[in-house]
């Protein structure tokens, strides 16, 4: 309410208001100069206005004095509750931890006057989530209540937070919020299998490096810390299978590192680890931190094909073989537990492959045509065999054929098939070295050997000594030659050779005698003049020349 002393009550004073809100918040009755306020006021929105006053004459128009201002504070009353203006909130804390761990922090705000009474003092409190967690009433800081709590038995709580102002008396105001809490995994709990045992079955066809079956153990844990390592505890299985961790399903993998063979062994039996690769020291007292379990294996028969009993057949044969002779044979069997009997055949590529038989049963081979080294030194082709039981299962090996050539063509003694010898010549003095050649095609080692003929070995003239590497030195055996009483000599030497048949041929070494110096330089080999008596009869000349020939 405005006043002026010079206002006497009899209407000739006028009460004016200007300034903040004038008009809009507040009005004065012109004549008493009561103000009043023409709406509901907000303290938190403006808590004071500053106005101006003047009363004036009503008239002359003037002011009967200055202009006066005031200010007018709206009182604050409890009017607003509490508000958490970041909320509802997210928070998380590890699973296990202990009584009293930090979780969160939680904030309220009063718009009300902090500094008139208790409109603005705020007290926390939990609505819902307890035992599970408290919250300091002054500072919203919220911790765990329980020991212990498990993630895997609970992992999400939603926790109701009150916020009340008044100091939490009653009637005060009071704002809620949510907390969502989520226990974020630690390392607690070892993988542990299921079962204590695994059956697999698997063929005996399965390819190496082939997955053959899956075993997984459990741990209730997450992320990095429910990863599992596998490994096969040295023993049965350690050589043959291996296991690696599939990232996706944390399965362990069970592989083939080698193949299986149902006839050699028909099961196998070994133990599995699973551990933790991730470690927390904390639990190591939960531990320990693997299992075990055992994987037995079945290995299942499968129907395979026969089996020959070497990679590669090689066969020889002589090129004048007769048609129809058994030259090898090929074997094959089937391994399978119910043994089937094997049929076999040549795997025809071209006619070539015409010039062998095969018997279906035995697998005899035999030629089916006359060879020709000369034309075909080698033959290669391939023996098909078959189950009796299933013929779909075949199997293949390759068979070589060397035509072997035939000892055709007896030695021949090499040039020169002429010699001679120093009519002063010693005993024992060799005159010549003599090799031999072969037409036919010899074979690595062969060995040619030398002699004289039954007839010449009895002479005293001369002899053969065989050097037993494919030569042979003629030897003297006199003391001594006369070119007057035979020019010539004529040597049969036989030569053997070592092949298939043996053959031999009988070779003349014609050894003409010559004069010689004392170093064995030969002078003149020719023939002198024989004088003989006038009047011989051409019988007696030819009995002259058959004494020759019996001497030699």
């Amino acid at each position: 309410k405005l006043h002026s002393d010079l206002d006497k009550g009899v209407g000739t004073v006028k009460y004016t208001l200007s300034g903040d809100g004038a008009g809009t918040v507040f009005t004065i009755d012109e004549t008493t100069g009561d103000i009043h306020a023409i709406r509901s006021l907000d303290r938190e929105e403006k808590p004071f206005y500053t106005l101006r006053a003047q009363a004036v004459d009503v008239d002359t128009k003037k002011p009967l004095e200055p202009e006066s201002e005031f200010i007018i504070k709206v009182q604050d009353i409890n009017d607003n509750e509490p508000r958490f203006l970041d909320g509802p909130y997210v928070a998380s804390v590890p699973e296990m931890s202990p009584v009293g761990a930090y979780v969160l922090q939680v904030k309220a705000t009063d718009a009300d006057d902090p500094t008139y009474g208790n409109s603005a003092r705020v007290v926390y409190s939990i609505l819902q989530g307890q035992p599970y967690f408290s919250i300091d009433p002054k500072t919203g800081v919220i911790r765990t209540a329980l020991p212990n709590m498990d993630r895997e038995v609970k992992e999400q709580y939603q926790v109701l937070i009150q916020a009340k102002d008044m100091g939490g008396q009653l009637g005060g105001l009071a704002g809620t919020t949510t907390v969502n809490i989520t226990l974020t995994d630690v390392n607690d709990n070892p993988p542990r299998f299921p079962k204590s045992i695994f059956h697999l079955k698997v063929p005996e066809s399965s390819h190496v490096g082939s997955a053959i079956g899956r075993i997984r153990a459990v741990d209730p844990d997450f992320g990095k810390n429910a990863e599992i390592e596998y490994n096969i505890v040295p023993g049965d299985g350690g050589n043959l299978f291996d296991i690696t961790t599939d990232e996706n399903t944390q399965e362990g993998v069970i592989k083939l590192k080698k193949p299986l063979d149902f006839e050699t062994k028909k099961a196998y039996t070994f133990k599995v680890e699973a551990s933790n690769l991730h470690l927390d020291h904390r639990f190591h007292s939960v531990g320990p931190f693997k299992d075990t379990a055992t994987v037995k294996i079945n290995v299942l028969d499968m129907d395979e094909p026969p089996v020959f009993s070497k990679p590669i057949y090689t066969m020889e044969v002589y090129e004048d073989t007769p048609v129809g002779t058994i030259i090898g044979a090929v074997t094959a069997q089937d391994l399978d537990a119910g043994s089937s009997s094997v049929r076999y055949f040549i795997d025809w590529k071209n006619d070539v492959d015409s010039y062998f038989t095969i018997d279906a049963t035995e697998g005899t081979i035999a030629t089916n045509e006359l060879l020709d080294r000369e034309s075909t030194p080698q033959y290669n082709f391939s023996i098909i065999a078959s189950k009796v039981s299933n013929p779909l299962l075949t199997s293949k090996v390759n068979v070589i054929i060397n035509v072997l050539d035939v000892n055709e063509f007896p030695p021949e003694i090499s040039v020169p098939y002429e010699t001679s010898v120093c009519e002063n010549a010693k005993p024992g003095q060799v005159i010549q070295i003599i090799t031999a050649a072969d037409k036919d095609l010899s074979p690595a080692g062969q060995r040619f050997s030398f002699k004289l003929s039954s007839e010449a070995s009895n002479k005293p003239n001369f002899t053969v000594h065989d050097y037993r590497n494919n030569t042979a030195g003629i030897e003297t055996r006199r003391n001594g030659y006369s070119r007057r009483q035979q020019e010539l000599y004529f040597l049969p030497i036989i030569i053997e050779d070592s092949s298939y048949p043996v053959q031999s041929s009988t070779n003349t070494l014609t050894i003409r005698v010559c004069r010689c110096d004392s170093d064995g330089t030969i002078q003149s080999c020719n023939v002198e003049a024989i004088f003989l008596p006038v009047g011989l009869s051409t019988g007696a000349l030819i009995a002259i020349l058959l004494c020759i020939v019996i001497l030699l």
